[in-house]
């Protein structure tokens, strides 16, 4: 009993000290740090210049996301302030050997996240690539979802509720930002 006692006491001591469970990102918050290397091995960095964040979890996602991606040729992810981060830490070294040099013949730079924890806050619902429209300042502005195996790739770079908004009511410096994005359809 004197031995469950202690126990008890312990843990009810240590509870408030022990971190929590990290708090997916939100419409608001800043996008945490990243850091990864491209399939090239080469430093990637976000820059202020990135306005979509594309973020694959998933293998079978991560292939459709790819295949239309790279049917957008080169220099497509860069002419929508794009960049495109996958995550590949649970992939074995084996599948690596074989799946680097595949990646290395796609026109499309891509952020490799090889860190269990570094995509732990980020939403993500199954089979579509998370999608975070960001501020020049690197805060989240609009979280959405693309299913890549059904949606076309256009439909990832659409402006947000917000600027869409502002486009309405004739804001000449958003309709600026926006002549910049190739195919945006204002609904």
């Amino acid at each position: 009993m004197k031995m469950k006692f202690h126990r008890l006491a312990i843990l009810i001591f240590c509870l408030p000290w022990m971190p929590a469970p990290a708090a997916p990102l939100a419409v608001g918050d800043a996008l945490p740090a990243l850091v990864a290397k491209d399939q090239f091995g080469k430093d990637f960095t976000l820059n202020t210049n990135i306005q979509f964040l594309l973020v694959v979890t998933e293998m079978a996602c991560a292939k459709a996301a790819n295949k239309k991606l790279a049917e957008q040729g080169a220099g497509f992810l860069e002419l929508h302030h794009a960049a495109c981060l996958m995550d590949i830490h649970a992939m074995p070294a084996v599948a690596r050997f074989f799946a680097l040099p595949k990646m290395r013949k796609y026109p499309h730079r891509i952020g490799l996240v090889d860190s269990a924890g570094t995509l732990a806050g980020f939403p993500v619902q199954p089979g579509r690539v998370t999608v975070l429209a960001l501020t020049p300042t690197g805060h989240i502005q609009a979280i959405s979802y693309w299913n890549p195996a059904s949606e076309p790739v256009a439909g990832c770079f659409q402006p947000s509720p917000v600027l869409r908004q502002a486009l309405t009511n004739g804001c000449v410096q958003c309709k600026k930002i926006i002549i910049a994005v190739k195919d945006v359809k204002l609904e």
